[in-house]
């Protein structure tokens, strides 16, 4: 990652909303761009949904808004709210979120980087079926780095690369589904000095079946008695492990993470742009005395480390539990109906950018869901969010 590790103060989120065309006419500008949209991530920040609760958050805060925003002819309505979304160039506002999610961006070694998708279930529209957006979400950093939709009538595969091209990702390791598990992808990320961890399923059959059945005998030649003297099988002298065992309300899970860098037997070598490694993880569950074992496979361009290994696997899942939960649970983002025009894209970067501005603030230790609260309660702490000082306004 290129980010300097001492990096410059960021400029407050209004800086950066003002560098963002307006997709209106002159005559139809009866409020200002900069108003819109800070009453719109105020309104998400303060735990607020729909563009009706936009209008009605202006309104119950117009004096406190009018001490830093024009406001020339008072709050807009909700269907100007609707409008503005639905107009603004989705390219222009996601360039405007990476550049402040960049200014605030601290240098990790190694970042976890995950690349998933999310359906918008309720943004629906009779010429389109349910739209989907990808994610990238910084693990150590606790960020959105960037999201883009998929385009109509394709799928993730095609978004995964252009999100890739616009994302600082020199340095990280970048991990995926079995979606995601595709050559091109795995050069993609090659091309941005990243490395790749890449799970596999169905979609790579042949690719999964063979994995499979070296680290499954390597396994075996790994756990078999063997008198002292004898030589180590070759599979198995690849073979690192390492393991972690998590006890919660009665459920233990062990995982065991394997790594291996020998590649002779896998033909397909050299089509896989950088591929170093590849990896298994075995996890075995014990809830209410039953025991389920399940294994997952992986292609990987990361030397021998399976500690390193084993924390790009486990990093992946914060996009789950740390984004796409918390868009539903806080932000409600599965029963949002906006889909005129760009708006449910638009809406999607919106909470992503409130998440990022809930997250980087640390002054309140209290989870998502009372950070919200406060900032309805507190003016100041929302002017903080915004990373806007009292005395600049």
């Amino acid at each position: 990652m290129t980010t300097s590790p001492n990096p410059p103060a960021p400029q407050s989120l209004l800086t950066h909303f003002d560098r963002l065309p307006d997709p209106r006419v002159n005559r139809t500008k009866e409020h200002d761009l900069i108003d819109v949209l800070v009453i719109a991530v105020c309104t998400l920040l303060c735990g607020g949904e729909s563009f009706n609760d936009m209008e009605d958050f202006g309104h119950a805060k117009r004096d406190w808004f009018k001490t830093f925003l024009a406001l020339r002819n008072g709050i807009p309505s909700h269907d100007t709210f609707n409008r503005v979304f639905a107009a603004l160039d989705p390219k222009g506002f996601l360039e405007c979120f990476l550049r402040w999610t960049q200014s605030v961006r601290q240098a990790v070694p190694k970042e976890i980087v995950a690349l998933d998708g999310k359906a918008l279930r309720r943004a629906l529209d009779k010429d389109r079926g349910v739209q989907y957006i990808v994610s990238a979400w910084a693990e150590s950093n606790g960020l959105v780095l960037g999201q883009l939709k998929v385009a109509d009538k394709s799928n993730e595969i095609t978004a995964v690369p252009q999100l890739l091209r616009v994302l600082e990702l020199a340095g990280c390791i970048v991990t995926l589904d079995a979606m995601g598990c595709q050559k091109k992808i795995a050069r993609e990320i090659i091309e941005a000095d990243a490395d790749y961890v890449l799970a596999l399923k169905g979609n790579q059959e042949t690719v999964q079946a063979e994995v499979k059945s070296f680290l499954d005998v390597a396994l075996e030649q790994k756990n078999r008695q063997r008198p002292q003297a004898a030589p180590v099988p070759q599979a198995a002298a690849t073979l690192q492990a390492f393991e972690t065992v998590e006890k919660d309300h009665g459920r233990m899970e062990t995982r065991r993470y394997y790594q291996s860098d020998r590649l002779d037997w896998f033909a397909d070598k050299q089509k896989w742009e950088g591929l170093a490694s590849v990896g298994m993880v075995e996890s075995i569950r014990q809830v209410e005395g039953k025991t389920t074992l399940e294994r997952r496979y992986y292609l990987s361009s990361l030397n021998l480390d399976v500690e390193t290994f084993a924390r790009a696997v486990r990093g992946h899942w914060g996009v789950e539990n740390k984004l796409h939960w918390v868009m539903d649970v806080c932000f409600n983002e599965d029963q949002s109906r906006a889909r005129q025009g760009y708006a449910a894209e638009n809406l999607a970067t919106l909470r992503r950018l409130a998440l990022n501005l809930l997250k980087r603030e640390k002054s309140k230790k209290r989870g998502i869901r009372g950070k919200m609260l406060n900032a309805g309660w507190d003016h100041p702490y929302l002017l903080r969010l915004l990373g806007v000082e009292p005395k600049e306004i």
